[in-house]
């Protein structure tokens, strides 16, 4: 399995870049990991909230393959405890997903066709994290999911 991460605009903070390529060298012991970065809109400022989400949504979808497994990262999804997200990515490992891509929007959310086309939601908290912040989470977590699924020391039960 794959497993990519979709995000909306560079990361800006010099800190959070090494922080997210740390734990992205870590989980490449692990599975094919990738981090693909869609550029913000030009000219977003001039564009409504709902524009903005319909062309970044329009983007999204043409980034993915028919057999890609989308998952949002939203506010609204399930939440887990870091064991029960292992547990989570196990089960898709088991099921024969070939690619796993977790999805992160841009400021305003998801269109309508990116919640029509996602086969799960996700949110790590009920709190509202930055989108640049919540990249480093979710690949901290991805990365603690595979210790956990290895039985390694990094996560303490």
């Amino acid at each position: 399995m794959t497993i990519k991460l979709l995000v909306i605009g560079k990361t800006d903070s010099k800190p959070l870049v090494q922080m997210i390529a740390e734990y992205e060298r870590r989980l490449k012991h692990y599975i094919k990991f990738e981090i693909r970065v869609i550029p913000d809109l030009k000219n977003a400022k001039h564009l409504s909230e709902t524009q903005q989400k319909e062309q970044e949504g329009a983007i999204i979808l043409k980034s993915l393959s028919p057999t890609d497994v989308l998952v949002l990262l939203d506010e609204k999804g399930q939440q887990f405890t870091s064991i029960g997200f292992s547990e989570y990515l196990q089960k898709k490992m088991n099921a024969g997903t070939r690619q796993l891509v977790f999805a992160i929007g841009g400021p305003y959310g998801f269109s309508h066709a990116v919640y029509a086309k996602a086969q799960g939601q996700i949110s790590f908290s009920k709190m509202t994290f930055s989108h640049q912040m919540i990249r480093l989470f979710a690949v901290e977590q991805i990365y603690r999911a595979f210790t956990i699924l290895k039985n390694e020391p990094y996560h303490h039960r």
